[in-house]
């Protein structure tokens, strides 16, 4: 935690990011979650966590006997049937982040236009987390006051409330996210490239919203994409990272490290593009069932890169904030490697990077159109560039082949 404060004044981060970086516990170390998948692959334990001191005992014996509604780590001890806000009755849990207790809700006073069934997020009784919280709510109104119709494949959010001062927000109730289908329909081989290319085209409608409205999702993978029961709609949630573009102070630990763009963790300005490469790598893991870029470290991730596209332009690396963290002098780059004596990370040259055959990886698919596939191909070359600024655009992309299937 001082290694990131100091991080944070060196870099003249705003506040926002501050609160950002708070929340996530960053640190090189924690990067090297056992579970790959896990809601926050950034912190070791979540934030706000204060151990009892002289005089804590009979506030927290009083709380126990009278008002024992959270654990002591903030988050709310919901009870099956408890009515929340007068109108949402609990009826099954979603699950626990970081941020938040996800239930699931009957709406007791639902209208004939409203869902009767709701998501609701409970975020922990955390300062930081309730300012985090306040932030998702304004991003999350911004978006659907700018798509009254609910067409444009962001989770549809309801309303938000204070309940036993705890921060609420309700969204629409979906049935599962894309991880959740990928293990069911899709392990190890991916889904078929018809329902490939209907996220796709989805996907890429919720980041014209997003950019329309000048947001930036920050973390873009499959666990943060629901699909509805009949498993063709699908619309991108969970905008807890999301902040307005422009906002664009650097840090390396933006965005899941699977799923994250080179410009973050050289440490260059980044905007849009970086949520057009989150979907590629997306688009990728639901066609083939794997990750594309499995590194442990944001080092290992710019090595995986370059295998894929081949060095990074000097331009690029001149101006990246933590260039010199991976290339020496002379932009040559350095892998960091454990010692196998001391176990201590070492910089080890590398001064030519084997590459990849990218088509390979997307290999031809028993019984799919060839031509739809040689399509999917090219959108994920024009994905996958180094240099955010001549990625391909979310207009572009919307009026790609493999999305018109022209």
């Amino acid at each position: 935690m001082i290694a990131i404060l100091r991080t944070t004044r060196k870099l003249k981060i705003s506040r926002t990011l501050q609160m950002h970086l708070l929340v996530r516990q960053t640190s090189m170390w924690s990067e090297r979650s056992a579970d790959m998948f896990c809601d926050d692959i950034f912190g070791e334990s979540p934030a706000g966590f204060r151990k009892l001191g002289k005089g804590d005992g009979l506030c927290i014996e009083k709380n126990a006997l009278h008002d024992n509604w959270d654990d002591p780590e903030g988050y709310y001890t919901h009870r099956f049937g408890e009515l929340l806000d007068g109108r949402y009755e609990i009826t099954a849990a979603h699950g626990k982040g970081v941020f938040s207790t996800v239930v699931r809700a009957k709406d007791l006073k639902a209208g004939k236009d409203d869902p009767e069934v709701v998501a609701i997020k409970i975020i922990r009784k955390n300062e930081t987390m309730y300012k985090a919280g306040k932030q998702e709510v304004s991003i999350l109104e911004k978006l659907a006051s700018a798509d009254r119709e609910d067409r444009r494949h962001c989770v549809r959010f309801i309303s938000s409330f204070m309940y036993r001062n705890h921060l609420c927000l309700v969204f629409e109730s979906l049935n599962m996210n894309l991880r959740e289908v990928l293990k069911k329909f899709g392990r190890n081989i991916g889904l078929k490239l018809t329902a490939v290319r209907a996220y796709s085209k989805q996907l890429f409608i919720a980041l014209k919203h997003l950019k329309n409205c000048k947001v930036l999702h920050c973390d873009i993978k499959p666990d943060n994409m629901l699909v509805n029961d009949a498993k063709n709609v699908l619309k991108l949630c969970d905008f807890g990272n999301a902040m307005l573009a422009g906002m664009n102070e650097v840090t390396p630990y933006l965005v899941s490290r699977f799923y994250r763009a080179p410009e973050i963790i050289l440490g260059l300005p980044y905007d849009h593009p970086l949520d057009i490469w989150s979907v590629g790598c997306c688009l990728y893991e639901l066609s083939t069932g794997k990750v594309l870029f499995p590194g442990a470290t944001n080092n290992d991730m710019l090595r995986l890169h370059m295998e894929l596209k081949g060095p990074f332009p000097k331009k690029m690396l001149r101006k990246g904030a933590f260039t010199m963290q991976h290339f020496d002098q002379d932009l040559n780059f350095n892998a960091i490697e454990e010692d196998p004596v001391t176990k201590k990370p070492m910089r080890k040259l590398i001064l030519n990077i084997k590459l990849k055959d990218f088509g390979s990886l997307v290999s031809n698919f028993p019984g799919e159109d060839p031509k739809m596939l040689s399509n999917f191909k090219d959108l994920l070359e024009k994905i996958f560039v180094l240099d955010p600024d001549k990625r391909i655009t979310v207009s572009q992309a919307l009026s790609h082949p493999f999305i018109t299937g022209k």
